[in-house]
């Protein structure tokens, strides 16, 4: 096999910082991380573990770890022994130890400068209460909620990870011969030689931002995903044929719905047809000519239509002998193929893996990019400790990226760590309104475990009911999920595809899935952020709010990326008003709706919380004031095919007002093989200037840096204004490097929206869009917004009219009186009715728009 491609590790704690006795010993790894050993043998552990790859960050450079902080300075700490104590104190944290076995009594740590706990010191073996949580390895058959695994942050300012049970990874001459095999990987998992504790304790406070991205570079940093992976995701479990399939690919080319990835589930290869005597049909490597005649054919075929394909694995049974690969892999194994004798599946043989890997690298040649890994079997090897999942995990990312390939796997979470084996797929959920409601919160707190790139079955997988709502709600999670994969189960009545659904919920489908290759761009910027900065798109709002109560409260709540906040709607509409409501906090500041411009106020220090209730149509999806969003038009003429993913010629680029912003816009020429190498980097800095009076208002594109050649050398730029008045064309000055030129103006009153395009814009030259007479915000048709709720209310027409005449006087005013309209009784023998009910819910969401400003 070519060589293997291996984990970067920095296993060895600096000395400088490490305090030990015989059978103790402590790494002071930053002045809010600390490793915590006992052995009773005297023996630790310096080899990387299933968990931990770098301990010494004094000369991580080389590592790609050390770009969230900086360069990394030795941590500032004292050490005194008194009363038969060793107490250790940094700036963040002060340890005291009385150097015998770890016990509650003698290990504590306090954590520094924590407001609002009064639980921030740590005893050994405490139950962490106040940990914010992490994630969990699948929800498989789950409706609604699950218990979560342990994070690195807690609103008690401490968190602790157990690794003394992880196995370690050794290399080199230690990995030459594993079980008296030859290893040809170069590495190798084995148990530890020596049990003990092993204990890492983050002391940051309520920093939770930098705790996460320690425990990056503690464990290893996220990966680049390419930039396919980051569009539309199609998937079912589904006897498809070849034929089937591409009538469903030309499908959604008619429709304008765009993919990038498809997911061939098991039925790719033989299971009906297995032999009984070779047991049941899950795990298989024989691609089932029945259903596909020609399988390089078929993934040719996806190729061009810009797909990238990802075929599903259950390799618990092994090798067996009706496999097309049988005969060669048990030669490797010794075994002699004319008896039938299976290959048994056994990830701790580097024989077998060797095997293995090279069945799959034949599969890959007919067309296949990466591989689903569905295990579902259990968690339990020949090696003490070793989950086969994560083994899994670990050997099939590092061989898919080989001969300089841009690795990935598709594959469950397998404990702290798994994140540098993305992508995540999260199980088979139930379609539930209960499973939607879980999910956001689910995402997002995966982050306090620096997971940040799950897949979920959009939609839902399987039981459940039918809820064409939900599903519509679903899919608009999806847009807004760090991937976007639609997913069922093998129902004739559970498809996914929107024209299944009736045309308002089609039409919503349609749009989720647009919007989600519209906001490219805009994703695989957040792509490098995460991997260069160690900031998943999808945070928690509390990171960045963390002494601000409310930011808690708001579970469903999330925000994505740098400029966006996302409250998907999880609970279906209320028939009274005809709209869905979801609860929204706002940080303190200036917001807009991304879609309708119109702009919300939180003045106050805390933020601000209400209702947003929206259509079917409808997403809560705020911008911040200055934020910048590019996007991706699907335009055809311009943009190539619709599945491209290529570095788009035609931008458009959602300008927020408000307050000054700037954009890094990061692109690259594919070649980085999941790294953020700079050499390969495209950026192209955006800026807007904004001052309240509308003095100056102006928005510039510099000329690319970096890596020209990987983008288009002339762009179609337009830059649309959300929220802001109209204004003539002659009132702007727009320049290409210096140069005067006339663009096309336009103004959409009701997204409040002007809009300025620059055709073929040299990318090397800067293009500059002056206001002479500044901008300023669009009026709030806030009356016209609430005669909208009131024109769909399903209530009675008297009530609407007396509503609407008390707003127009006295707009939010009003408000109060909708509470204790009057009765009225109608005059018309036989046709009596009592007009005094305004349901609370029409009341809150015509609360929202009179309130917003």
């Amino acid at each position: 096999m070519s060589t293997f491609p291996q984990l970067a590790t920095r296993p060895g704690m600096n000395p400088a910082s490490v305090i030990q006795g015989d059978r103790w010993r402590i790494g002071i790894i930053t002045e809010s991380l600390v490793r915590l050993e006992w052995q009773d043998d005297g023996k630790f552990e310096d080899h990387a573990t299933q968990m931990v790859v770098n301990r010494d960050w004094l000369s991580d450079g080389a590592n790609g770890a050390d770009g969230a902080n900086g360069t990394a300075t030795p941590p500032k700490f004292t050490k005194t022994e008194r009363d038969g104590l060793l107490i250790i104190d940094t700036p963040a944290l002060r340890l005291t130890y009385d150097m015998q076995p770890f016990s509650k009594e003698g290990l504590s740590i306090v954590v520094k400068g924590v407001a609002n706990s009064q639980m921030n010191t740590w005893h050994y073996g405490e139950t962490q209460d106040g940990n914010l949580r992490g994630t969990a390895r699948t929800l498989d058959a789950v409706d609604g909620e699950i218990e979560l695994g342990l994070g690195v942050i807690s609103r008690d300012g401490w968190a602790v990870l157990d690794d003394s049970a992880s196995n370690v990874i050794v290399e080199g001459a230690e990995a030459a011969t594993v079980k008296g095999e030859a290893n040809p990987f170069g590495m190798w998992v084995m148990p530890r030689e020596h049990p003990g504790k092993d204990l890492y304790v983050f002391g940051y406070g309520h920093r939770y931002i930098e705790a996460v991205q320690d425990f990056y570079r503690l464990t290893g940093p996220t990966p680049l995903l390419p930039r396919f992976a980051l569009g539309n995701w199609w998937s079912r479990y589904h006897r498809y044929t070849e034929a089937e399939y591409l009538e469903l690919v030309d499908r959604f080319e008619q429709e304008g719905l765009p993919f990038t990835t498809a997911v061939i589930d098991m039925d790719w290869h033989l299971v009906d047809d297995v032999d009984p005597k070779y047991g049941s049909g899950w795990t298989g490597y024989t691609w089932n000519r029945e259903f596909f005649p020609d399988p390089e054919r078929f993934q040719r075929i996806l190729h061009e239509h810009g797909l990238r394909t990802t075929l599903n694995v259950h390799p618990r049974d092994g090798v067996r002998a009706f496999e097309d690969g049988y005969a060669k892999v048990a030669e490797h194994m010794g075994i002699d193929p004319a008896g039938g004798e299976p290959v048994e599946f056994d990830l701790t043989s580097p024989r077998f893996m060797e095997a293995y890997f090279d069945l799959h690298h034949g599969l890959e040649a007919l067309g296949t990019d990466f591989w689903w890994l569905d295990w579902q079997q259990g968690g339990v090897t020949r090696q003490k400790g070793l989950d086969p999942l994560w083994m899994l995990n670990h050997m099939h990312y590092l061989d898919s990226g080989r001969d300089g390939r841009w690795p990935l796997t598709f594959s469950r979470y397998a404990g702290p760590g798994s994140h540098r084996y993305p992508v995540g797929f999260s199980g088979d959920t139930v379609v539930t309104w209960e499973s939607l409601k879980f999910q956001p919160y689910f995402t997002a707190t995966a982050s306090n475990i620096g997971y940040g790139w799950w897949s979920h079955d959009i939609g839902g997988h399987m039981f459940g009911y039918r809820d064409e709502e939900l599903e519509a709600r679903w899919y608009q999670l999806g847009a807004f999920s760090p991937i976007n994969r639609l997913h069922s189960t093998d129902s004739p009545f559970n498809g996914k595809e929107p024209w299944n659904f009736h045309p308002e919920t089609e039409c919503s489908m349609d749009d989720a899935l647009r919007l989600r290759h519209e906001l490219l761009p805009y994703l695989y910027t957040m792509n490098w952020r995460a991997a260069a900065e160690g900031r998943p798109l999808v945070e928690p709002m509390y990171w960045q709010s963390p002494e601000n109560v409310t930011a808690y409260g708001v579970e469903h709540e999330f925000r994505f990326g740098t400029e966006l906040i996302v409250a998907p709607i999880v609970t279906p509409s209320d028939r009274d008003v005809q709209l869905a409501k979801t609860d929204v906090w706002l940080p303190q500041g200036t917001w807009f709706d991304f879609f309708t411009g119109r702009r919300y106020e939180a003045g106050s220090a805390e933020g601000r919380k209400f209702e947003a209730w929206r259509g079917l149509d409808g997403i809560p999806v705020f911008a911040k004031a200055g934020g910048i969003v590019p996007l991706q038009p699907l335009d055809e003429e311009l943009n190539g095919s619709l599945n491209s993913v290529d570095n788009p010629r035609y931008l458009e680029i959602a300008v927020f007002p408000g307050a000054n912003g700037a954009f890094d816009l990061k692109e690259d020429d594919g070649t980085n093989q999941a790294q953020p190498s700079d050499s390969a980097l495209a950026v192209t800095h955006m800026d807007f200037r904004w001052e309240a009076d509308g003095a100056v208002n102006a928005f510039e594109i510099a000329p690319v840096a970096g890596n020209v050649a990987a983008v288009p050398q002339q762009r179609t730029w337009t830059v649309t204004f959300t929220g802001v008045a109209p204004v003539a064309a002659d009132e702007l000055i727009v320049t290409v490097g210096g140069a005067e030129v006339v663009p096309d103006v336009s103004y959409d009153a009701e997204t409040l929206s002007l809009s300025v395009t620059v055709a073929d814009a040299p990318v090397t030259q800067a293009v500059s869009i002056h206001a002479t007479n500044g901008l300023r915000y669009a009026d709030d048709p806030a009356i016209e917004d609430a005669f909208t709720v009131l024109y769909n209310a399903q209530i009675d027409y008297l009530a609407k009219e007396r509503a609407y005449r008390l707003i127009k006087a006295d707009g939010a005013r009003a408000l109060n009186a909708l509470h204790t309209l009057e009765s009225t009784k109608s005059s018309h023998p036989g046709h009596e009715f009592d007009d005094s009910h305004m349901p609370e819910s029409v009341i809150q969401a015509v609360a929202e728009p009179l309130l917003r400003a």
